[in-house]
């Protein structure tokens, strides 16, 4: 009972991580652009869940995450769910080389997922009305939105990091508890 409440602990603090980022996303920062792009919070929580955690949860998290973009937009629904989910499996494969304090390899792989989701992107909502400019939306939206993604991922980086960390002393402390009994 007790890997229950762990589990469930651990999927609700996700599931608020989830819901604090949207918020920011969809509220604070779309007031503050830069260069007239906003940054992609919620992929920075799918790629950080993707490379932490495995590609489980970066699937299951990308998957949560899309689907909460594609109700809130007005879109084609499932697309967002296809490309985060997606974006989580790909982060997922790098588990193994992921170290918590080296901040190369997440803004490598966030910076990668931010130029595939803005291609993904331009392909599934452009190409469909034949606008076929993709060097000036390259230029002028996925790459600003990318670097302005990665200054702000640092900050979502390390707070995704801690509470982590954090929930994995609290599983710890909680199993170590039932061991001595």
């Amino acid at each position: 009972m007790s890997d229950f409440k762990q589990y469930l602990k651990r999927i609700l603090v996700i599931a608020l991580v989830i819901y604090v980022c949207f918020l920011l996303q969809t509220s604070i920062f779309s007031r503050y652009r830069l260069a007239g792009v906003t940054p992609n919070i919620l992929l920075c929580v799918v790629a950080t869940y993707g490379f932490m955690k495995g590609r489980r949860y970066g699937i299951w998290v990308g998957f949560f995450t899309g689907l909460l973009l594609d109700i809130f937009s007005g879109t084609l629904f499932g697309s967002y769910a296809l490309i985060y989910m997606y974006i989580g499996l790909l982060n997922g494969l790098f588990k193994k080389q992921f170290f918590g304090d080296d901040l190369r390899l997440p803004m490598i792989l966030i910076g990668t997922s931010d130029l595939i989701y803005g291609t993904a992107s331009y392909f599934a909502r452009f190409t469909v009305k034949s606008q076929h400019s993709f060097s000036f939306y390259l230029l002028n939206l996925i790459i600003p939105e990318v670097v302005y993604t990665l200054l702000v991922s640092i900050f979502v980086y390390y707070m995704i990091l801690y509470i982590n960390n954090w929930l994995e002393k609290m599983e710890k402390k909680g199993s170590d508890r039932i061991g001595n009994y």
